[in-house]
Formats: structure tokens, C-alpha cells, sequence
């Protein structure tokens, strides 16, 4: 799962009757405890914890803090971190700041993106550093690194293994930070946290709203693998074979899951899907239709099975790092950036989003897609695209204009002649001038597709 924040977000039928909506059908779940191996982590008191303000500067109409914070020492590393605050010139902090976590430290990248997000957000964001801290045991970074200590959990049956766990608590220990630099230095009493990263960091996110009231909004991106029991098996279904951005896993015998008893509480213990009933907080699912790490339709695998008011967004012909091909070659992701934006500002200045519900289902031999919104949207699109196989990594997508009207749109997809179409409708919204989309799932069909 790598993601390369660049300005931004790049460095840095079967034709069966399907009815998929905004909004949980209530699946059965089990209870999850507060003390679970995560938690016990989390929880655990860290002497070596501490943080210092080392530097406060203005730059472009922002001021921004720079604050050197030590999380936590795991495996008898000491965990440090670069957090940054950026708040804009005209925006006074409030009760609620926007969290960002990335790999790294700061550079040109992540300092323009912040300023983007700040200005866009009207309120001070916070992007914390170094998760994970790496490289570690031998030079090995990002996926390698978390197989790594996967493999010695199953080795030693020490839970505290997992990289996943320090880089929670890293996360956690964040959010400690600066509500108590809020305090001292605006006067501040910050409550609530939006969290939100990419990819591996995008993981982090969803564990984080596990372990952690604090929490509350989130917006994990590219890290469409929830319910990975299933998911796993649905990849080699699509593809024929695991996808090749998962070998660190692979390589290391991690996936599929071993079948013993450590291996299944692994995967258990790392997958957000198995703590879902806490994840009741607003979340925004952010994903790229052309991302090679995840089958098409993955997130059909656990939409369903999430509570409380969710929202998703598709970025067409965009892959890992959310970055739209255009027609002339070129990289567009403002729309990525617009739409952390828009859920971020909705949910620190308490204004909410359009609500949205959607039904894909059958008109005689063809298929057909229909959203409803109580926000009438700027406009509908249909995005659509075809594969010989069920194998849309590489597939291009392109948009229709479809009419709104009477509070829905609705449109209709014949069955292809050959091979495979996926396909979903996508509302366009404006808040106060920053334009934004949100999606339905995405439907495949053809011939061989499975029934769903």
C-alpha cells in the first residue's frame, strides 16, 4: 500500500436484481470489547512519551507550528515525529482540527498540500510525521516493514508486534499532543478530532476511530481491503492471482492467512472490518477506480456492513496516489483535495453533507443505476468503463451527463456484447464555491460476472 504524498496527495448479468444504498442494512455483528490487543497497546502508559514546541513561523497568510513529538518506544525503538499546525491568517481554531498522517517528514510537498487543505478546510489542519517511523530491522520500509512484524508476531505470539499497533497509538498520542499545545498556546480546548491518510495511513485511520472517542470523522483513502477474509479470495477470483502490490505479503506467506489459530487472530486483529461495530462515526471512503492494489468492486465486499452516515468517492481513471488522467496527458487532483476539504470543513464547522441513497437494479436486459439526494447536486455523471475480464485495472473510464430532476437521477447500462462494464453515477455538490463529488458503488456486469 505505498502512497506518494506529491503537491500533494501523489508525493505525499449476470444481471441479477442487486439493491446496494447509502446506508447499512443492519448485518449482524459481534461485540468487540475495549480489551482487545489494540486497545491493551494503545492504552499502555509510555514513559518515553513527550512533545516541545521548536519553532513557530508565518508563510503565505499561514502560520504554521512546528512541533517535535516522541510517541512511544516500541520493540525498544524510540518512535519520534515531525507534527505540523497550520492555521490560515483569518480562521480562528475551534473546538475540532482536521489530523493528517503520512510517512516521512516535511518537505515542499506536504507543506503545499497543507496550505491547500487549510485554505480550503477555513480552519487550522495538523499532519503528523514519520508513520511509521522506518526503516527498521535491516533497512525495510512501508509493506516489507509491516510483513516483517507480522512474521515475528506469528513467530513469538507477542501481540505488541504488529506495526499497525505503534502506528495507532502514534496517532493517538498526536491527538494528546496537541490538545494540550491548544491549550497553551490558543487558549483552546480542542475535543474532536477529523482523521485522515492514505493507504497504509489510510489503515491507521480506520484503527484509530477504533480505539479512540476523540474521533470524530474519518476519511480513510486507498485502503479498500476492509473484511479481508473475503477479500483475499475475491482478488484471485478477479484476477486470476493475487495482485503483484501485495508481494511483501504474499512472499512472507501472509496472504492468503495461514490457517492456524495465530494467523486467523492476526489477520483479526489488524483488519478494521472485524471492530466495525465501533466505527459509528461519519466516515468518507476515498478511493481511485484504477488502483492496482484492490479488485473494482471491493468495497462492495463491506459497505454494507458499516454504521452510522458514510459517504463515497470514486476519483475516475485515478490509481494509487488519486490522480486523474486527463484526456491530455496531464494529473489532476484537485478533486481529491476538494473533497477531504468539503468533509472536513462540514464536520469542524458542523454543516452537514448532502445525504445520499442509491439503488442499482434491472430494466429488462439492461441494468440500471438510481440516486436519490435530499441536496440538489450541480450535475450527474455516469461513469463507466469495460474490461475483457474482471480485471479493470487498466480500463478507461468515461462520462455521461444524466438529468436530476424530481429529488433523483436515474439511468440505464446495456449488458456489453463481450467481456465486462463497471459503472456508477456521481453527484457534483458546491459548498460555498469549493466543488466536490460524491458516488454511488460501483456495479459490473456481463455475461460471466457473478451474481450479486
Amino acid at each position: 500500500m505505498r502512497f506518494c504524498p506529491s503537491w500533494s496527495l501523489r508525493a505525499l448479468l449476470g444481471l441479477a436484481f442487486v439493491s446496494l444504498t447509502a446506508r447499512s442494512v443492519g448485518a449482524e455483528v459481534p461485540k468487540i470489547d475495549r480489551d482487545t490487543d489494540l486497545d491493551k497497546y494503545v492504552k499502555k502508559a509510555d514513559k518515553s512519551f513527550a512533545w516541545k514546541l521548536v519553532r513557530t513561523r508565518d508563510g503565505g497568510g499561514v502560520k504554521i507550528y512546528d512541533i517535535e513529538l516522541t510517541s512511544q518506544t516500541w520493540q525498544d525503538i524510540v518512535w519520534k515525529h515531525d507534527l505540523q499546525v497550520f492555521v490560515p491568517a483569518d480562521t480562528k481554531p475551534g473546538s475540532t482540527l482536521f489530523l493528517w498522517n503520512q510517512g516521512g517528514r516535511p518537505g515542499v510537498g506536504s507543506t503545499f498540500l497543507a496550505l491547500d487543505l487549510a485554505k480550503k478546510m477555513k480552519a487550522p489542519v495538523c499532519f503528523l510525521f514519520g508513520i511509521p517511523n522506518q526503516p527498521l530491522f535491516g533497512g525495510k520500509k512501508e509493506d516489507a516493514l509491516i510483513a516483517e512484524t507480522f512474521v515475528q508476531y506469528l513467530e513469538t505470539k507477542d501481540p505488541s508486534w504488529p506495526l499497525l499497533f505503534p502506528m495507532t497509538k502514534s496517532l493517538v498520542k498526536a491527538m494528546d499532543t496537541l490538545q494540550a499545545f491548544a491549550k497553551q498556546e490558543w487558549k483552546v480546548e480542542v475535543k474532536k478530532f477529523v482523521v485522515a491518510g492514505a493507504s497504509k495511513r489510510g489503515w491507521t485511520t480506520w484503527l484509530t476511530g477504533v480505539v479512540d472517542p476523540r474521533v470524530k470523522a474519518i476519511i480513510p483513502m486507498v485502503i479498500d481491503t476492509l473484511n479481508m477474509q473475503k477479500q483475499l479470495p475475491h482478488q484471485v477470483k478477479s484476477y486470476g492471482a493475487f495482485s503483484e502490490m501485495i508481494r511483501d505479503y504474499t512472499a512472507r506467506k501472509l496472504a492468503p492467512p495461514p490457517k492456524t489459530p495465530e494467523g486467523q487472530k492476526l489477520w483479526a486483529m489488524v483488519d478494521p472490518w472485524v471492530y466495525r461495530d465501533r466505527l459509528t462515526m461519519p466516515k468518507l471512503i476515498l478511493n481511485g477506480t484504477n488502483d492496482p492494489y484492490w479488485t473494482q468492486d471491493a468495497l462492495n465486499l463491506y459497505w454494507d456492513d458499516l454504521k452510522g452516515d458514510k459517504w463515497i468517492a470514486y476519483v475516475p481513471n485515478a490509481g494509487h496516489n488519486l490522480a486523474q488522467k486527463k484526456a491530455d496527458g496531464s494529473s489532476d487532483q484537485d478533486r481529491a483535495g476538494n473533497l477531504i476539504s468539503a468533509f472536513s470543513r462540514a464536520y469542524i464547522h458542523d454543516k452537514p453533507l448532502p445525504k445520499l441513497t442509491w439503488k442499482h437494479d434491472d430494466s429488462g436486459e439492461q441494468a440500471r443505476v438510481t440516486v436519490k439526494s435530499d441536496t440538489p447536486p450541480t450535475a450527474v455523471r455516469l461513469w463507466k468503463a469495460t474490461a475483457p475480464t474482471l480485471d479493470f485495472r487498466k480500463a478507461k473510464w468515461q462520462a455521461v451527463d444524466v438529468d436530476f430532476s424530481k429529488g433523483q437521477a436515474s439511468t440505464l447500462v446495456p449488458l456489453p456484447a463481450e467481456g465486462h462494464a463497471v459503472f456508477f453515477l456521481e453527484c457534483e455538490f458546491d459548498m460555498d464555491g469549493l466543488k466536490y463529488d460524491l458516488s454511488t458503488q460501483v456495479r459490473i456486469i456481463g455475461k460471466s460476472a457473478k451474481k450479486e
